[in-house]
């Protein structure tokens, strides 16, 4: 058989030793956060529907559900937020703003983060199966090796990339971005679709009710969405 020569095998080693291993760490930081968060998350529900109980005149109630090792989503009303964690873990490109940070400028492999992403649904898509109405994604988090995270939007300023390796991921920070997504998804309404897109329909469609699947629902159809628009 051919042989390899050294330097490709010691590559290999150093990278196994080196990168592969940071995000092993960046993975297990994430999950261990993800986990926490979850449990926050119960409990936040918990508190909120004792607080609601006392005061509300029609009846409302926040429903967590564990989805599974990297799903878990909440109802609020009409609308249902799901926080889903990512099995990878990634590098920023080169264009992020994050690099421009004095923590990455001196520490690069901090780059390597795990993601936490939180989706804003309607609830009744889910409650009727209509497969084809939309989500948005309000929020990501990323984590490192270390802990150290920030949340990409503007809305959740103080946890933005600027601040990235100043603050460790905790009950706090956890409890503030639940708090700030739960929020942002109960102020961002659902608006009228343009006339133009519900003008027409069929007596099949009619007939079958599949008209929700041919008209999707989202927050804010046939407008603009931005990043910039949530944090």
């Amino acid at each position: 058989m051919p042989t390899v020569d050294a330097p490709p095998r010691e590559a290999i080693l150093k990278d196994l030793l080196e990168k592969v291993q940071v995000k092993y760490k960046a993975y297990d930081a994430t999950l261990e956060s993800f986990t926490q968060l979850k449990e926050l998350l119960h409990e936040l529900c918990n508190d909120m529907n004792e607080m609601l109980e006392e005061k509300q005149e029609v009846p409302t109630r926040l429903e967590y559900r564990d989805r599974g090792k990297f799903d878990a989503e909440v109802k609020i009303a009409d609308d249902i937020l799901i926080f889903s964690m990512h099995s990878d873990v990634f590098l920023f490109d080169r264009k992020h703003l994050a690099w421009n940070t004095p923590y990455l400028r001196k520490e690069p492999a901090a780059a390597y983060c795990g993601m936490i992403n939180i989706y804003n649904f309607l609830s009744d898509s889910f409650k009727y199966n209509r497969t084809d109405d939309l989500g948005y994604l309000i929020g990501r988090i990323f984590i490192n090796k270390d802990k150290r995270f920030f949340v990409e939007g503007k809305r959740q300023s103080n946890f933005n990339y600027h601040t990235f390796g100043e603050k460790s991921m905790d009950k706090e920070a956890i409890t503030a971005i639940i708090e700030t997504a739960i929020l942002y998804s109960i102020e961002f309404d659902l608006l009228v679709p343009p006339y133009d897109i519900n003008k027409e329909a069929t007596v099949g469609q009619m007939n079958t009710k599949i008209e929700n699947a041919r008209l999707q629902t989202g927050k804010r159809v046939g407008f603009g969405f931005h990043s910039d628009d949530i944090w």
